[in-house]
């Protein structure tokens, strides 16, 4: 009999634990593991655009709105990334927090048509990863300040390990030949990237993945390819990749791997932030390097 009731005390406090978690929403795969490194198991996460999938044309679920409704805190990366979070939570009436991990970062203005608006792949450099991971530990504290050491030792092991990958970034990316530094991916989704590090990225759709190119655009890409000899075009995992593929084939460069833009993998090394970006880098260099 003592026995049952230690057993359904014990099951009545991690019930208990998991409620009294604070309640996080992450609006795509990215931000969701960034969150959870910090977080860790004082956080009970729900993500809403998952890995290989595509926040550009995310189409909210009820189910979604059920979650935002719930949340204490709605961790969004801003930049105008996710026209569609907005009106999620207004419909959804949600009294969380809701936040921008990159508030503070310098934002690249690039022309869309004629007007200039702010590039969202903020993350794409490992330098705006840093204000990304400050903003959500400070977001998490401040919403549950009884964990707040917890989380600061979190963020600031994270932090370690995001500036050691810096420096392998600078390392190896900065030895490439100017000759080798013009690289072709699916969507200008790596503007951030390549400031840092000098690389030209060129892609035939533009901030979206809803803008599609017309066919002159395309002709005219293969004809800087040959042009400027461009060695190797990358397919993205949120893209069809065929376009690129012909591209590759009429421009006589070859298809380099696989680039990881605006979400993680399913599985594998690149199912992290960090894998992610340690996989961009040494696929770069593979296709690249003399």
């Amino acid at each position: 009999m003592r026995t049952l009731v230690a057993l359904f005390t014990l099951l009545a406090s991690l019930s208990l634990s998991a409620a009294e978690k604070l309640q996080v929403i992450t609006s795509f795969s990215i931000l969701a593991d960034i969150t959870l490194q910090i977080g860790g198991d004082r956080i009970e996460l729900r993500n809403l655009v998952g890995a290989d999938a595509d926040a550009h044309v995310y189409a909210p679920s009820p189910e979604d709105a059920k979650a935002v409704q719930g949340a204490d805190l709605i961790i969004a990366n801003g930049l105008g990334f996710e026209p569609w979070l907005d009106r999620l939570i207004a419909s959804s009436e949600a009294a969380g927090t809701r936040i921008d991990a990159s508030a503070g970062v310098l934002p690249l203005m690039l022309d869309e048509y004629g007007h200039q608006v702010a590039d969202p792949h903020a993350w794409q450099n490992l330098a705006n990863a840093e204000i990304y991971v400050q903003n959500i530990a400070k977001a998490l504290s401040k919403a549950n300040p009884a964990h707040a050491a917890y989380y600061g030792e979190r963020r600031d092991a994270y932090l370690t390990q995001i500036r050691a990958l810096l420096g392998e970034a600078k390392a190896g990316l900065g030895q490439l030949p100017q000759a080798q530094r013009s690289i072709i991916t699916s969507h200008d989704a790596f503007a951030y990237l390549g400031q840092a590090y000098g690389l030209n990225f060129i892609a035939p759709q533009g901030l979206s993945t809803e803008d599609e190119p017309s066919a002159a655009e395309v002709a005219a890409l293969i004809r800087q390819i040959r042009a400027d000899g461009v060695r190797a075009v990358f397919v993205e995992n949120i893209r069809d990749p065929r376009l690129i593929q012909q591209i590759a084939a009429e421009g006589g460069a070859k298809v380099g791997g696989t680039l990881y833009s605006d979400a993680l993998a399913s599985a594998g090394p690149a199912s992290s932030y960090l894998g992610m970006f340690k996989h961009n880098l040494d696929t770069l260099l593979a296709a690249l390097k003399p």
